[in-house]
């Protein structure tokens, strides 16, 4: 056999189907950009009160359903109120349409059924925060968690996934209305980057440096991890979930339970049920303390003591101009006069000869606790006259008296 027959024989077929494998699982692990990521619904940290049955009739249906909004937010607001300040609904104050209007973000639409004359419906209403704080009576600011950034990974048929593609666990993360909760979860879209730096093994893996590398990316300051296993009994059956809530760089296990759906139309509402579960099991580990962030993400930088007679001699040297003067000395008076009058200035803390001229003009050394420009206005308010030279400036009387001592 030569050598290009060597080269090119045929690959053998296993090797071949393996290949061919591989290739299809890498592929498969990341779907294209539209059909993965979605966006977290409400951010806005709105109050939210679920399930508030109403029942009304009216001449039409529009007046129905509009008459079933107002009647949604009148017992909303005694239920958002009741719930806050821990008091019976029957103690809440009322609060007149136009009040609760500007107050309400939103009417959330659980279940809806429009008649020609009657609205039966379950609804939410979203209150906003800051309008409605000051009618709650809720002063002062409220104890929240450091900023979370959150991993959800479901396990499905032994796989876990946490965005290479759009589950139904990432869904209900994202229909999660985190305002209400003390837990500031930093939750990603999953697009971008998201999939390949915030996966199932980066929860698992226990190296610190990439860590801080990722909490400083998203703006966050620590990790939880709420991971979701699906069991399906049989096709169309029943839907076994278990939860975990995980946190911190090592996966510590704070809560664990089982929820079941009947079918699989009933997943999402069962998937939001262990959010709730799941976010009380964090609030509870807040309030016990075991929410602490782990010190080994952050980063110290050792601080360097320095005595404080250093630091009082850097900032009185860093303060301190030393300019040279000229001036003019005819007799031995004059110099005196002259050095007098210097050392006198507020400011001036040493006057030293570098020449000396008897007849002549002399040259000073002038160290001043301030910049030039001050010294020269200062020796213009005692009625020297100045002018800019080379290397300093040259100074003298007015009129040419001396000055006195």
């Amino acid at each position: 056999m030569t050598l290009v027959n060597r080269l090119f024989q045929p690959m053998p077929l296993a090797l071949a189907l393996a290949a061919l494998f591989a290739a299809a699982l890498a592929m498969a692990q990341l779907e294209r950009a539209d059909e993965r990521g979605v966006a977290p619904i409400d951010g806005s940290g709105s109050y939210e009160v679920n399930n508030i049955h109403v029942d009304m009739a009216a001449r039409t249906a529009d007046q129905a359903r509009s008459a079933g909004w107002r009647e949604a937010q009148r017992r909303g607001w005694k239920m958002l109120w009741a719930r806050v300040n821990g008091k019976p609904v029957e103690n809440a104050p009322g609060l007149p349409d136009s009040t609760l209007d500007s107050i309400s973000g939103g009417i959330v639409v659980e279940r809806e059924q429009i008649g020609p004359n009657r609205y039966i419906a379950n609804l939410g209403v979203l209150f906003d925060r800051a309008r409605a704080g000051e009618l709650l009576g809720v002063k002062g600011a409220v104890r929240r968690s450091a900023p979370m950034l959150v991993i959800p990974i479901q396990w499905s048929g032994g796989t876990p996934i946490s965005f290479e593609v759009r589950t139904e666990w990432q869904k209900a993360w994202a229909r999660f209305r985190s305002g209400n909760s003390p837990i500031d979860y930093v939750r990603v879209s999953g697009t971008g980057a998201d999939p390949v730096l915030l996966n199932a093994a980066q929860t698992r893996r226990p190296g610190r440096g990439w860590w801080r590398m990722l909490l400083d990316q998203y703006g966050a300051a620590d990790i939880v991890v709420p991971e979701v296993t699906l069991f399906r009994q049989w096709p169309g059956g029943p839907v076994i979930a278990k939860f975990v809530a995980r946190h911190g760089p090592d996966a510590a296990v704070l809560d664990q339970f089982t929820l079941t759906a009947e079918n699989g139309d009933a997943l999402p509402a069962m998937l939001d049920r262990g959010i709730e579960r799941i976010d009380a099991a964090y609030v509870r580990a807040l309030q016990d303390g075991a929410m602490r962030p782990d010190k080994t993400l952050v980063i110290e930088t050792p601080v360097e003591e320095v005595p404080i007679d250093d630091v009082l001699s850097q900032i009185a040297s860093a303060a301190t101009s030393t300019i040279m003067i000229q001036i003019d000395t005819p007799d031995v008076a004059a110099i005196s006069a002259n050095e007098g009058a210097l050392r006198a200035m507020a400011g001036v803390t040493a006057v030293q000869r570098n020449s000396l001229a008897l007849g002549g003009t002399s040259v000073y050394r002038i160290s001043f606790s301030g910049p030039p420009s001050a010294f020269r206005d200062a020796l213009t308010s005692r009625g020297w006259q100045t002018e800019e030279i080379a290397g300093g400036m040259r100074i003298r009387r007015s009129g040419g008296v001396r000055p006195a001592l």
